[in-house]
């Protein structure tokens, strides 16, 4: 790999993640949170579980799983407007929200999940690059969890959970290939990368766009490698916490 060797601003190789660190339960009124920090980008993630369905899924017998989107006024150096105020999310935070949504619904049974909603919250309280990619990772935590309580009060039946989901950012930055870009690295990037996948590996959506010349199919190839990878060590971490907190909804020792 190009410049392998090389340290990027913070010291990382070019084909190592920032590191990311996973509290669980952060809000303990919800069926299931989780706050994720990847570097200095930090999301509270909050999944909650709904009777029924919207309108225009009524008698399909299938649940359905949705996403909000924000980032809180003060996660970047300026003053982001809240955009409760503005009466109506940004085409940013909608086409975030959307992904977040595809991504989830990607992994669930919704037939098994029978005619209830999940909604997933993903409020970015620090901004510092992949902000989606680390909701992503988040929501999947939240969800699995809120899916995790049902199950065990015999609500829903076992396996709705049909995979994991996880997302990172690659991209060309100076000629390198780079994992997991930050901020500095990301706003100068001559190719930025958003990819999702599974744990078993399927791809559930690929982001990629050139800032100035086109890059080849090769260049992609190598992309969508080195995100592979990053993504493989999000699942080793996702499966560790969710050891952890089957267990204590188990013994019930989570909050309620």
């Amino acid at each position: 790999m190009p410049g392998r060797r090389a340290s990027r601003n913070d010291g990382r190789r070019p084909d190592e993640m920032r590191p990311v660190e996973i509290e669980m339960n952060p809000l303990p009124a919800a069926e299931g949170s989780v706050q994720i920090s990847v570097g200095k980008t930090r999301v509270i993630c909050s999944a909650t579980v709904e009777a029924g369905v919207p309108g225009w899924m009524k008698g399909k017998e299938e649940g359905w799983v949705t996403a909000e989107y924000a980032m809180l006024p003060r996660s970047t150096t300026q003053r982001v407007p809240r955009e409760s105020v503005r009466g109506r999310p940004s085409g940013r935070s909608q086409e975030i929200q959307r992904l977040i949504g595809r991504s989830m619904r990607a992994v669930v049974d919704r037939r098994a999940l029978g005619e209830r909603m999940i909604i997933m919250d993903c409020d970015v309280i620090q901004a510092d690059g992949g902000t989606r990619t680390a909701s992503i990772t988040g929501a999947y935590l939240a969800l699995a969890q809120a899916i995790l309580r049902l199950e065990v009060a015999g609500e829903i039946p076992k396996n709705v959970l049909l995979d994991s989901v996880a997302a990172t950012s690659v991209g060309i930055v100076g000629g390198r290939y780079f994992l997991d870009l930050d901020y500095s690295e990301d706003s100068v990037a001559e190719v930025d990368m958003n990819v999702v996948m599974t744990g078993r590996g399927g791809i559930v959506e690929v982001q990629g766009t050139a800032e100035g010349t086109p890059f080849s199919f090769d260049e992609l190839d190598r992309l969508n490698g080195l995100a592979a990878r990053g993504i493989r060590s999000l699942t080793r971490l996702q499966a560790r916490t969710l050891k952890k907190i089957r267990e204590e909804i188990k013994r019930g020792t989570t909050p309620p």
